[in-house]
């Protein structure tokens, strides 16, 4: 880590530095600190999500990697070891649900938890660099570092922004509505902040610098936890000014959400789908014969099992086909009235999550779909996924070594979609997307943003999802906590229609108003309209967010610069 090495500088640079001799002549318990220290945050941190879900613990979680940030120098032999250690041991325990869809997904898990762990010792070094070189207070320097991280996760190696600090408070209405000027990266930074000027109060370090300290001035120490918790309750007076709005009149959609509750596996008997679909529908018509003035009905992602048939201009069939052009035009125009017929019968219209066969010359494109069918049974939109999941839909590579698809789960690359896109039901415009794609904030902003500058701006986004991978996991409560914030950040209703849960109904406030039970079939019930507003969020995007992880890069882009530092202070001092 730069940091580390960045310490040994300041302290000569030789094996025989004050921090080197340190740390061979600890004793083995304060050897073992910078360990226990992490672990303890790591085990704090995720008994703040789902499924403990004890979320005030996250204001104070951070405090053993804060204070290991405050220590003039860290105990032990490899500490950065130990506190990516920590990061592996909390990412293992938030993501052990993808062990559930298959054997070899256990080893994404091992790889995804490897990976995200290096955000921790990552935080703990920028930041012992801000406030160690550069004299940052510890209550900016941590929470600028930490939303800085968040937001660099949510874009890199195709980004993930589960299980952010800020996603804990999706309870505290108040509180998350600042999501609406800087996205859930804003509520990270405040809950950041508040463990850090707390760990400050607590555990300050007796720096000696020019200005006064905690050293000299024990009052001192407690002025940021003061100021911290003013900032948050100014968050939570705007959050409630922001509550007290009340929509425009105008058109509503009744909506029932069908949420099933069928466990998904890799390989399935072929007849299975005629059983998904026998399920669904009795859930359809329970809806429609409890709600007769239904507008939509919205199925999750992939329960239709029935393809959606369709064939590009210059269509000819593979090579190795064992059917014709003929064959593969009437099994498209057989599934059409299949779909068809099914709507008309019920008399509501419907998105319905299906997989499209996309024939073009001498091959197959599989997307990932939602398809809006009117309530006469025509086809009148559809949505294509546009950021398929890595390992999940596609393989790095495959495209080049397709014998990948033969050794994994993976049975053929997805296609990813051309662009958002709007389905107009009742005086209403919805916007799908689908599985994880509201995991990511600036994927749905985007869209958003794409579908007004083309004259079709959504009232209201719909997520398809399937999480019958996951057997009613905490996986869930992590989906339904980004549709939340999604909701906030754009001011817009938000619906998700998800097998064996969570379907919901959550307003453009993030108040859950309807959500479906955990792994057990339901119909959910919505009443949405449109919310009339549009968020800083919306017109600024990530720029809070990226304005802290440019102060990231520039600490650390000094970290690594080839020259010696001011020695650290008070190196042999513990503190």
């Amino acid at each position: 880590m730069a940091s580390l090495v960045n310490e040994r500088r300041a302290t000569g640079g030789t094996a025989a530095s004050p921090a080197r001799a340190i740390a061979t002549a600890e004793p083995a318990g304060a050897r073992r600190a910078t360990l226990l220290a992490a672990l303890g945050s790591a085990i704090s941190l995720w008994a703040a999500f789902p499924p403990l879900d004890l979320w005030p613990l996250a204001w104070v979680a951070p405090l053993g990697w804060l204070w290991l940030c405050q220590r003039p120098t860290l105990s032990g032999r490899r500490p950065y070891t130990a506190i990516w250690f920590s990061g592996f041991v909390f990412w293992m325990l938030t993501l052990h649900w993808l062990r559930y869809p298959h054997p070899a997904t256990s080893i994404g898990w091992l790889a995804a938890s490897f990976y995200f762990a290096f955000y921790i010792p990552a935080f703990v070094a920028l930041v012992r660099a801000a406030v160690w070189r550069h004299r940052w207070p510890l209550w900016l320097a941590a929470p600028v570092v930490w939303t800085g991280l968040e937001l660099l996760r949510g874009h890199l190696l195709t980004g993930y922004t589960g299980a952010s600090l800020g996603h804990t408070q999706y309870r505290w209405l108040a509180l998350i509505q600042v999501a609406d000027f800087a996205g859930a990266y804003g509520v990270s930074f405040l809950v950041m902040l508040g463990a850090a000027a707390l760990d400050g109060a607590l555990f300050a370090a007796r720096r000696t610098t020019a200005r006064r300290t905690a050293a000299s001035w024990p009052a001192a120490r407690w002025l940021p936890l003061v100021g911290a918790s003013l900032v948050v309750a100014l968050a939570c007076g705007y959050g409630t000014w922001r509550l007290s709005y009340q929509p425009p009149a105008g058109p509503r959609l009744k909506v029932a959400l069908i949420q099933g509750s069928i466990d998904t596996q890799v390989k399935v008997d072929p007849n299975q789908r005629f059983v998904v679909y026998d399920h669904y529908l009795a859930l359809c018509r329970q809806a429609k014969r409890q709600h007769a003035d239904l507008d939509l009905m919205i199925w999750p992602e992939t329960m239709f099992r029935e393809p959606l048939i369709t064939f590009g201009d210059d269509f000819a069939p593979p090579v190795d086909a064992e059917w014709t052009a003929d064959d593969a035009r009437l099994a498209a125009r057989r599934n059409r009235q299949f779909i068809g017929g099914m709507t008309r019968d019920l008399g509501v219209a419907q998105i319905l999550g299906i997989d499209r066969q996309h024939l073009v010359h001498r091959k197959v494109e599989h997307f990932n779909t939602a398809l809006h069918v009117d309530r006469q049974g025509q086809v009148a939109g559809m949505y294509a996924k546009m950021h398929p999941v890595m390992f999940g839909e596609y393989i790095p590579l495959g495209q080049w070594l397709p014998w990948l698809y033969e050794i994994t789960p993976v049975a053929a690359a997805l296609t990813p979609g051309a662009g958002p896109a709007v389905f107009a039901v009742g005086g209403l415009r919805l916007a799908p997307n689908i599985c994880f794609e509201n995991f990511l904030p600036h994927l749905v902003r985007s869209q958003v943003r794409q579908l007004r500058a083309a004259g079709s701006e959504p009232d209201v986004l719909v997520n398809l999802t399937n999480d019958g991978w996951f057997r009613g996991s905490s996986e869930l409560d992590l989906h339904l906590n980004c549709a939340v914030f999604r909701a906030v950040e754009l001011r817009k209703p938000f619906l998700i229609a998800a097998n064996t849960g969570f379907s919901a109904w959550v307003a453009p406030t993030g108040q859950i108003r309807a959500r479906g039970p955990r792994h057990q079939p339901a119909v959910v019930m919505a009443d949405v309209g449109r919310d009339g507003r549009q968020s800083p969020y919306d017109q600024w995007g990530d720029l809070f967010a990226g304005l802290c992880l440019a102060a990231s890069l520039g600490i650390a882009a000094a970290a690594l610069w080839p020259r010696r530092w001011s020695r650290l202070p008070a190196v042999q001092r513990r503190s």
